[in-house]
């Protein structure tokens, strides 16, 4: 690792944890962790991930690893940065690192080493559920008849029970053997987790079937029981519970496979987008294509990019042009055009024509890598609701192990006899096994993070989720959020005798030549409402005022009504002036334009509202969000911009400096409001991290999108209300998923001690509380934006 450089300096580690089990592991070495000194970690049942925060002067990744060793599990540190070269520069030990550790990694979210150790990892996962299967098959197959010759009297025939035994036994040892030896592993450090719950369950149940075999009436010719769901009080030595034995291992494996499978399914969209970058690159170096790995890249490398090909990282065009799909990476349908000068974005695909661009990010500084890092981030933190599950599960099973103890002294010392105590015991420590409550959260919080990335909504972390839901104020910035950050020729107004294409054609063509902000919004409204421009001759910038030339033989004028009046004395007609009048009052500029001594036309500009700003608006309002418009903005052009998406006038704040806008975060705060803020630039920073809830457009600044909660990929006001939707919607599903594993809990626990429920019967429960648990939380899969 390399953040722990200096003494006192603080460095991150995630390692990946093997060997648990349920959320009681991964509270035991979340514990054990955070008593060494200077460590806070978080560790996570889902994703078999400790992310450890550590001071690297104390603290050695060595001593991490020992730590959970020592509790019990497995843990594995990152593949070490090995430089490619003795040359290397500062970026390349990053870039080795994304190599060969993989997107996700400390530090090493680079999009082009999806493979490697990450895969290793898959590969290992795949061969563990594998397994896991194998076993499950072999518990089905050898328990059903050992359950259907318990539950159907007519199959009892002579002997059954050994055949039973002999069927049982490679299930509960076998099959089982999983949950035995952790709870092994367990109880030599001192522990208790569901796993020991289920093994002395089954345990208890298939050495009393050998004791009653051997020792008592149960192994004699011709003995028969009825299967019931409440027990009977006998003296118990002519009753097995091998189907009870076989029967629970089959189920709770059954749960612990599709769980198992369903956490794969749950983290696909994350390693779906880790795979979007593309692996190989062809870089020009010394007039030459050399095609390389794409973790090798620079910055400053020039790399070609070819009709059909993947943009490799994020760069700037230097020559050619070409529609780019971004749909990969934003969800946008339309390809965007760009050319020389404009920046593009990698793994995004070259859908046109040849592209040379120059590298400006690569490994962990892409936006895919920023993306995959904040995806796994969420997925790997944990919700207020996640850390008090995990608090109940490090208590619940000594507790209930004592529940079992009680139970059973109960039943004996009233008198029911040992079969009644002893099935009552068992069945409690079935039923208690809270593996649903062990998954609530996690699996909510994987599919949800996910589904979040595939559809351009980044959730940064989980404790995001409560304030979606207690949010009752939004307050956006207008420019880049609201509007479209650029300027843009909005109208063209002409006197009677002109036509609009001749004044976009002889107005752009002069504009065409000057690099003025006002200047070029005229010049792309022109091309793109005429097509191509003539060229000026005499072409001359009059500074502060305007542009002169000469245009297809007229003298042309564009400017400021002053330009007009300094060059030739031109006077503005009462109907053009009154259009100039009307643009600057709703805080646009107005260009007028003249050519052989006569105004010809007024062009308005301004930076032009996104077409999607009013049904965003809406659909906050839809949520119960009150939405305040914020600016720094003249408070003409604020009001202009609400009035046309719909927000009240007594809701626009504007002329404010940016320093401020925290200000007005606060006092929206101090007024009793919960206070969410959508922004886009190193302005917006500080107040998104003021706001209770702070959403960045992907578009802005990456001051903004780091100091922000959610950030918006597509740089669409519309995903802000989707964003509160999804976040709302996952938050549903993890309280439904703790109700649910509670109440189970609760209620069963109660009718176990009562004796009224029949071991196997409590396994199936337990087994299907946790599928339902992971499949509701696999619901979120099918979150559509609106």
């Amino acid at each position: 690792m390399s953040l722990a450089g200096t003494t006192g300096a603080t460095a991150e580690v995630e390692l990946t944890i093997g060997g648990m089990t349920c959320a009681s592991c991964a509270a035991r070495i979340e514990k054990k962790l955070n008593r060494m000194e200077g460590v806070e970690a978080t560790v996570n049942y889902a994703t078999e991930k400790a992310k450890v925060s550590y001071r690297g002067a104390d603290v050695a990744v060595q001593d991490l690893i020992a730590t959970v060793e020592a509790t019990g599990y497995t843990a594995r540190e990152p593949a070490p940065v090995v430089p490619e070269s003795p040359g290397s520069t500062g970026t390349e030990p990053a870039d080795t690192e994304d190599a060969e550790r993989g997107p996700g990694g400390t530090g090493s979210t680079g999009p082009a080493a999806a493979t490697g150790p990450r895969s290793a990892e898959d590969a290992a996962k795949d061969a563990e559920l594998r397994t896991l299967r194998e076993r499950l098959i072999t518990a089905v197959v050898l328990s059903v008849p050992v359950v259907a010759m318990a539950m159907i009297p007519a199959l009892q025939f002579d002997h059954w029970q050994w055949l039973s035994l002999t069927l049982a036994a490679p299930v509960v040892t076998y099959a089982g053997w999983p949950f035995h030896r952790a709870a092994f592993t367990n109880a030599r450090h001192g522990a208790a987790t569901m796993d020991t719950l289920i093994s002395v369950g089954t345990s208890a149940a298939f050495l009393w079937s050998l004791w009653a075999l051997f020792f008592g009436m149960a192994g004699m010719p011709g003995m028969t029981h009825p299967f019931e769901l409440t027990v009977s009080r006998t003296d118990g030595t002519g009753n097995i519970y091998l189907e009870a034995a076989a029967g629970v291992t089959a189920f709770i494996l059954a749960g612990r496979y599709f769980e198992a499978r369903a956490k794969r399914k749950a983290g696909a969209a994350l390693r779906a987008l880790l795979e979007l970058g593309a692996k190989e690159v062809t870089v020009l170096r010394d007039g030459r294509e050399t095609t390389v790995p794409t973790a090798r890249l620079r910055v400053g490398d020039r790399f070609l990019v070819r009709p059909g090909e993947k943009i490799a990282t994020d760069g700037t065009v230097v020559e050619g042009s070409s529609a780019v799909d971004v749909s990969m990476l934003t969800g946008e349908s339309v390809p965007v055009e760009v050319s020389a000068g404009d920046t593009v974005t990698g793994a995004t695909l070259n859908a046109g024509g040849r592209l040379v661009v120059e590298a400006t990010r690569v490994g962990a500084d892409t936006q895919l890598a920023r993306m995959a890092r904040m995806v796994e981030d969420a997925q790997n933190g944990k919700a207020a609701a996640q850390r008090l599950a995990d608090r109940i599960s490090a208590v619940f099973v000594p507790v209930v192990i004592g529940l079992a103890l009680a139970t059973l002294a109960f039943w004996l010392g009233s008198g029911s006899g040992l079969t009644a105590a002893f099935t009552a015991a068992v069945a409690v420590l079935i039923i208690a096994c809270p593996c649903a409550l062990g998954l609530a959260t996690p699996t909510a919080l994987l599919v949800g993070t996910g589904r979040g990335a595939q559809l351009g909504i980044l959730i940064k972390g989980p404790e995001v989720l409560e304030s979606t839901r207690r949010a009752d104020t939004i307050v956006l910035d207008k420019t880049g959020t609201v509007t479209t950050g650029r300027m843009t020729l909005l109208a063209t107004h002409t006197v009677a005798t002109t036509d609009e294409t001749e004044v976009l054609r002889l107005a752009g063509a002069l504009e065409h030549a000057s690099e003025h902000p006002v200047a070029r919004a005229v010049a792309a409204g022109a091309v793109e409402r005429t097509g191509s421009l003539p060229v000026p001759e005499g072409f001359t910038d009059v500074p502060g005022l305007g542009v002169q030339g000469v245009v297809d033989g007229h003298a042309v004028l564009v400017g400021r009504a002053q330009l007009l009046a300094d060059r030739g004395e031109i006077r503005l007609p009462a109907d053009l002036e009154r259009r100039r009048t009307d643009a600057e009052a709703a805080g646009r500029t107005a260009v007028v334009v003249a050519w052989n001594g006569e105004a010809r036309a007024v062009l308005e500009v301004a930076d032009a509202v996104k077409e999607t700003s009013a049904e965003a608006v809406r659909r906050l309002r839809a949520l119960g969000l009150l939405p305040i418009l914020l600016t720094g903005d003249n408070r003409a052009v604020a009001a202009s911009v609400a009035a046309e998406v719909g927000i009240d006038q007594d809701r626009v704040i504007a002329e404010v400096m940016p320093e401020d806008k925290v200000d007005v975060i606060k006092r929206l705060q101090a007024e009793g409001r919960s206070v969410a803020m959508v922004g886009d630039g190193v302005n917006d920073a500080a107040a998104l991290a003021q706001a209770d809830l702070g959403l960045a457009m992907g578009t802005g600044s990456d001051a903004a999108i780091e100091a922000g909660d959610l950030t918006l990929v597509r740089g669409d006001l519309r995903t802000a209300a989707d964003a509160i939707r999804l976040a709302r919607r996952t938050l549903t599903t993890i309280r439904v998923n703790l109700f649910w594993a509670f109440a189970y809990n609760v209620a069963a626990i109660p009718l176990a001690a009562a004796g009224l429920l029949n071991p196997m019967i409590a396994g199936a429960a337990m087994a299907f509380s946790s599928v339902f648990v992971v499949g509701n939380s696999l619901r979120l899969r099918g979150f559509k934006a609106s």
